[in-house]
């Protein structure tokens, strides 16, 4: 460095002496600019235009840190007012919660619960949407995603359906997939949604449609074969969900769903065998009750009384169980406990094999939700490790 030049002024380029602040000439605070290496062995007019400019370019970098700094600074400052806020909010409401359950007016518990489950219904709502804007857009990558009037009736669907209005919303993506009959994503949501209504003739139809463009997605596999099941077709019911359970891994739907096709056959071994894997997939009061159910129809009442016994136990509020329980302790002669169970039923239950009824739009409607909801669970589950 050349003897008494150690700053330069980032504005009038005059020198000044190494740690002033503020430029002597014209009062520019002074940022911190030395001088270029190279200008120790080059001190020619020559090199001068290359001084100025790195003085240009390093002042101008430096003054965007500074900006960049500052902005850091007050945004930290604003995180840590709302932190404040949030805080002060918090007790608050924590000294009002209390307040209120000392006067008897809420009950702390019942509170926590509700708020816990609001939180749980919002984060599952976010959860929804952002997972139906990538179905969106996996919809308009295929062939016919850039014809103006698919690309704006699947737009409109979606949005109508983020909007709380889903019969409009459907009605918009159906007849974007009259355009493009193709299009396996959009035939797969439509399904599902049918599917998870209960309305298995419309689901069937979008998801035969999305089988034959995937014959090999055991995804589709598992939901068609339901569907299928629940239409009475038991050939094809029990080639799809054997496919599935067998390539796809287990499930309690793809097992239990089976496993009523077995019953159908009147295959009682092999309805077991279904039943049983379903339970050990998914260890539940359902999955006890309809084993249950099956060693009731085989006139196994010991076993019977087991699983019902255990159906009853993880839930007190299943009355089904409770009914079948009741016949179970009634066909052994045990009166007393065939009328405490009796007392817990709530009324009369329909058998769950009865020759008329059906998989899932049968009577049994809380086995039918709960056979919904495991399937598309376990869709979801797929189609989120196919994306990573």
């Amino acid at each position: 460095m050349r003897p008494g030049i150690s700053h330069y002024c980032q504005k009038c380029l005059a020198a000044n002496p190494l740690g002033q602040e503020f430029c002597a000439r014209c009062g520019t605070r002074l940022m911190i600019v030395t001088e270029p290496s190279a200008s120790r062995f080059e001190a020619g007019p020559a090199s001068l235009s290359t001084d100025e400019h790195l003085l240009e370019r390093i002042s101008a970098a430096e003054t965007r840190v500074a900006r960049l700094a500052d902005r850091l600074e007050r945004s930290l400052d604003l995180l840590l007012r709302y932190a404040q806020n949030a805080y002060f909010d918090r007790s608050l409401m924590r000294a009002l919660v209390s307040l209120l359950t000392e006067d008897g007016v809420i009950e702390t518990e019942r509170l926590e619960r509700m708020w816990s489950e609001r939180c749980q219904r919002d984060t599952v709502e976010q959860e929804e949407i952002v997972h139906r804007d990538e179905v969106r857009l996996r919809i308009l990558a295929g062939p016919r995603g850039q014809d103006k009037e698919f690309e704006e009736l699947v737009n409109e669907g979606f949005l109508l359906i983020e909007d709380k209005q889903v019969p409009q919303g459907i009605a918009k993506l159906q007849a974007a997939a009259e355009i493009d009959a193709e299009n396996s994503t959009l035939n797969l949501f439509i399904g599902e949604h049918y599917f998870r209504r209960g309305k298995t003739k419309q689901a069937r139809s979008y998801l035969a449609r999305a089988h034959a463009a995937l014959p090999d997605d055991l995804r589709v596999s598992l939901l068609l074969g339901l569907t299928c099941a629940d239409d009475g077709e038991v050939t094809l019911a029990k080639d799809l969900l054997s496919s599935a359970n067998t390539h796809g891994g287990s499930s309690f739907a793809g097992h239990y769903g089976l496993g009523w096709v077995f019953v159908a056959e009147k295959n009682w071994r092999r309805a077991l065998g279904e039943f049983k894997r379903a339970l050990d997939v998914r260890p539940s009061p359902e999955a006890h009750y309809v084993l249950g159910c099956l060693y009731f129809e085989l006139n196994r009442d010991e076993l019977a009384a087991r699983h019902l016994r255990k159906a009853t136990k993880m839930d007190a509020g299943y009355a089904e169980a409770f009914y079948l329980l009741a016949q179970v302790y009634e066909r052994t002669g045990r009166k007393e406990l065939a009328q405490q169970a009796l007392e817990k039923a709530k009324g009369k239950v329909t058998s769950l094999f009865q020759p008329a009824s059906r998989l899932i739009a049968g009577a049994d409607k809380r086995l039918a939700s709960v056979l919904r909801e495991d399937a598309l669970t376990r869709i979801r589950a797929d189609q989120d490790k196919d994306q990573h």
